[in-house]
């Protein structure tokens, strides 16, 4: 199940900062720990807003809200604060000496109506992934956490794993057997050692590299009209992309959710290289996270067509290169403003910023 990727073309495309956007605000205590990571979306108002994520002491993260200011210039030049939406109210987001709602990614797909958000529940076993759906991007149902159906040729369950990075399509694609469905792209990691000790990693049938991974399910459309709720029963898992070079050497994971271009579907993703210490859900010190992307084909988004073979972006700047994590560039949402895109990214895991995507 491994494959190499490394002859096919690269991304034509490049990303140049254009500065940070939102930085912690003194004297709140939802942000003592940083503002990172943010989800976006217009609401009803045509505006644009960032979800980012808000991290308190302790490590509690909570999902917020704060309207994009764009400049004259219409590049974004910051934020207006709208308070919490999203917090790890539930039993199954906190843990004992854990909580939190983190990385949100959100999806508007116009078929359902709706902002479809992703993110990461951590609670008593970790980080696992759940959605939750809104119309107005304030009020936010959850829809509980995510199922993976079990498939037999892959001898493994994939609800043993913690998983991360996970954001939906925004319109129906077909599934391996031609079925239209709703995708999801998310990184299984397969290190149980965190969980019992010496247990460690368990990898699915026909898979001999261990490092964290892209991998796609589905749902159908079909089970989706019927009743929203079964967006959480994913099923006809793939792999879908490995590391392949130096600046993603110890995992790759997904980031905003694709985009339509002419050649297929763009995603930009993060790579890590560095060294790991302890446990991967620990702060790291040795890392260096990276912003890449790849074309995933049209017609089956399981396929690699396009990638790039080094950073469009890499910690450069002291926001990026100094935080709680050192050397992070973590790009979490993407959006058009005007006839312009931007990335939103997170920075060291303390600040956000955005970068504009231009053909190369």
């Amino acid at each position: 199940m491994t494959s190499s990727t490394s002859a096919l073309p690269t991304v034509p495309f490049t990303l140049t900062r254009a500065g940070v956007i939102m930085t912690p605000e003194d004297g709140n205590e939802f942000e003592a720990e940083g503002v990172l990571n943010p989800a976006s979306g217009r609401g009803p108002d045509g505006e644009l807003y960032l979800l980012p994520r808000l991290v308190a002491k302790g490590n509690v993260s909570r999902v917020g809200l704060a309207k994009v200011i764009i400049g004259d210039d219409g590049v974004p030049s910051g934020v207006e604060r709208q308070g919490v939406v999203l917090a790890p109210d539930e039993g199954w987001e906190r843990g004992l000496n854990n909580a939190g709602t983190e990385d949100p990614r959100v999806t508007w797909v116009p078929s359902l109506g709706r902002h479809l958000m992703t993110y990461v529940a951590y609670g008593p076993l970790g980080p696992r992934l759940a959605f939750a759906h809104s119309e107005d991007l304030r009020t936010w149902d959850r829809l509980g956490p995510c199922h993976f159906e079990y498939q037999a040729d892959l001898s493994m369950d994939l609800n043993l794993f913690a998983n991360k990075d996970a954001v939906f399509f925004p319109e129906p694609v077909n599934d391996p057997d031609g079925v239209p469905s709703y995708a999801l792209l998310h990184r299984p990691m397969w290190d149980l050692g965190w969980i019992r000790e010496g247990e460690g990693e368990h990898l699915p049938a026909g898979l001999d590299d261990n490092r964290p991974g892209i991998w796609i399910s589905y749902v159908a459309v079909a089970d989706v009209e019927k009743d929203i709720r079964n967006l959480v029963h994913m099923r006809k898992h793939k792999l879908v992309a490995l590391s392949e070079f130096p600046f993603e050497e110890l995992k790759i994971g997904g980031g905003p959710a694709p985009i339509r271009v002419d050649e297929g579907w763009l995603l930009i993703y993060h790579g890590v290289s560095g060294s790991m210490e302890k446990s991967a859900f620990d702060h790291q010190q040795n890392v260096n996270y990276t912003a890449a992307a790849m074309i995933l084909d049209s017609d089956d988004p399981s396929i690699v067509i396009a990638r790039s073979d080094k950073p469009l972006l890499a910690p450069e700047t002291e926001d990026e290169i100094s935080g709680i994590v050192p050397n992070v560039v973590f790009p979490t949402a993407i959006e058009k403003i005007g006839e312009q895109l931007f990335v939103f990214y997170g920075m060291a895991d303390s600040k956000i910023g955005v970068a504009r995507l231009d053909r190369a």
